[in-house]
């Protein structure tokens, strides 16, 4: 695919992906390889982690619908085989966090995706796309769910930079666009219908009580997490992957 026609989204957001639809190709094995070294690309191309994620969910059985997805992720990289992740000079002393789910939007399973990305200072330098382990009842737990994954991740990467002798004082910041996620993490109050995620509301709580951690409500135009968690149109997902600092390695930096 040297000479493919290069598009602008690595996933297209009028399909869902299902397991059952569609013939099964002739080479599987050929699918696994290409898909497992677009694992590898996702080290530093976080705006093709969510399409990835998706056709290797499928290495089992790989469906003619699913190659045609993953040949769109190759027509995605030849119209942006410059672009890369870049780090700039930044502060190191405050984390910030994304935190989105895309709940029940598996067509099989209904099982929900979650997704983060965690920035020290204004470089990006974590991020996720995971399909949740369990079936969610409501948007809000799906989102809380997220919501306990992205604090472990934080909780981690502030032991991490403890150990190298560049510890976080603030409060670690973890924008959500669910209301009623934000309320739960801070409402001691315990509710009927929350008892299945008591694990997770303990976790988020103890570290908003301990001051580690603040869940903060945003816009959803505004949830750079989104782009690992569903499809989107060309001109918000660009907007979000240079919020991710994935561009050009001919695009000028400080000092030429």
């Amino acid at each position: 695919m040297t000479e493919c026609i290069p598009i602008s989204t690595p996933a297209d957001v009028n399909t869902k992906l299902s397991a059952d639809t569609g013939d099964r190709i002739d080479n599987p094995k050929q699918y696994r390889s290409l898909a497992g070294a677009l694992q590898y690309l996702t080290i530093t191309r976080p705006d093709i982690t969510y399409a990835v994620q998706q056709v290797c969910l499928f290495m089992h059985d790989p469906r003619q619908q699913h190659l045609t997805a993953l040949k769109r992720i190759v027509r995605y990289i030849q119209g942006t085989k410059g672009h890369g992740l870049q780090l700039y000079r930044s502060s190191t002393d405050a984390l910030t966090a994304y935190s989105d789910a895309d709940w029940a939007g598996c067509p099989d399973t209904h099982q929900s995706t979650s997704g983060y990305c965690v920035y020290l200072g204004e470089n990006l330098i974590s991020w996720s796309s995971k399909r949740q382990q369990t079936i969610s009842r409501s948007s809000a737990e799906a989102e809380y769910r997220g919501v306990a994954n992205t604090v472990a991740e934080t909780c981690f990467l502030r032991n991490l930079l403890l150990e190298l002798h560049l510890p976080i004082t603030k409060a670690t910041l973890i924008f959500c666009d669910n209301v009623s996620s934000v309320y739960l993490a801070s409402n001691p109050v315990k509710h009927q219908r929350t008892k299945h995620v008591e694990l997770d509301l303990h976790f988020v709580r103890e570290k908003v009580a301990l001051g580690q951690v603040k869940v903060l409500h945003v816009p959803s135009s505004y949830q750079y997490a989104d782009i690992f968690t569903k499809e989107l149109p060309s001109s918000l997902f660009n907007a979000f992957r240079t919020s991710f600092t994935v561009r050009s390695a001919a695009d000028q930096t400080e000092g030429g």
